[in-house]
């Protein structure tokens, strides 16, 4: 018998519905939503309730709580797979956490929903059945932290919330799905050429700040954003252009030894010095910014949070 551990975190796949008629996410236990759920009857699921909160309520603390749960659970040599259902709003941030921060071989796929499970035309429960066979497909193995949603698998990496409401709420621009569910059954299309695995034990995690440049952004704006924080993300425009008042703020931060990573606006491409300019990726290079290839600035804060826990040297991460 196939066996899967279950760590529930809240969000809007355990979510009930309030006497004015609205969500409240993460009110359901792992163990009621189990049962709420058509689980088949050959995989022997495991439940761990870990947290119960709306997604956007989830701290840099829980995501370290969430990790041993992980680790707790892959000493169980029985178990083929995890699941984590997360409220959506901030799920595609904890499952590239937890792919960057796991070393086991099994899967851990994170799945929720964007209809409460008490809604008409709820997805939680299908949701929540295709990432529990998901976690225990052989093929998915070595593939890292997964998202399964509406039938697709995604890779954290790439993917993305690109939908508030729809049921069809996340995508990976450029690169697409790994595979399908259907009528329970796994097919893995493609999977990700090599993972990544950082250390980190139970060491804080600093704060990285993401800054979204715009055309007249201030640079007292966004020097009053490093000065209380342990490093940035600076999302640019283009190949990963800022507007040239902004220089010497970020070459002061550099300077300073804080750590700052440019990235795009863009859905698809990566940061290049092409343009020779004041404000330029070939110039922030030349300062000592780092070129943050084609993350997008929420996958890149997460993954400089990671590697400065780990020692890690962080423009070795985004070459």
């Amino acid at each position: 018998m196939r066996h899967v551990m279950l760590l529930t975190t809240g969000g809007t796949i355990a979510s009930t519905t309030s006497e004015s008629g609205k969500l409240v996410a993460g009110e359901l236990s792992g163990e009621e939503l189990a049962k709420l759920c058509g689980l088949p009857e050959d995989i022997r699921v495991s439940v761990r309730s870990v947290l119960q909160k709306p997604s956007v309520h989830i701290t840099l603390a829980d995501w370290l709580l969430l990790k041993r749960e992980v680790e707790r659970a892959f000493e169980d040599e029985t178990i083929n797979g995890i699941v984590v259902t997360h409220g959506t709003d901030t799920l595609e941030e904890t499952a590239y956490f937890l792919d960057l921060t796991n070393k086991d071989e099994r899967p851990i796929i994170v799945t929720g929903s964007q209809r409460g499970p008490e809604q008409t035309g709820s997805d939680a429960f299908i949701n929540l059945r295709h990432a529990i066979y998901a976690a225990c497909e052989p093929d998915l193995k070595h593939t890292g932290c997964v998202v399964v949603f509406n039938e697709r698998i995604f890779a954290a990496r790439y993917v993305k919330k690109e939908h508030a409401s729809n049921l069809q709420g996340f995508n990976a621009f450029g690169f697409g799905y790994l595979g399908i569910i259907d009528n329970d059954v796994i097919f893995t299309y493609q999977k990700p050429v090599r993972r990544e695995f950082y250390e980190i034990g139970n060491t804080p995690l600093k704060q990285i700040g993401i800054a979204k440049v715009y055309l007249g952004m201030s640079a007292d704006m966004l020097e009053g954003m490093i000065a209380v924080c342990d490093g940035m993300v600076v999302e640019g425009v283009g190949r990963g252009q800022v507007p040239p008042n902004l220089v010497a703020t970020l070459e002061r931060a550099v300077a300073n030894k804080k750590p700052i990573i440019v990235t795009t606006a863009s859905e698809e491409g990566k940061v290049y010095p092409t343009y020779d300019y004041k404000g330029s990726a070939h110039q922030l290079e030349q300062m000592g910014v780092i070129l943050g290839s084609d993350y997008d600035s929420k996958k890149a804060r997460i993954k400089a949070m990671v590697m400065l826990a780990a020692n890690k040297e962080l423009a070795a991460g985004f070459m």
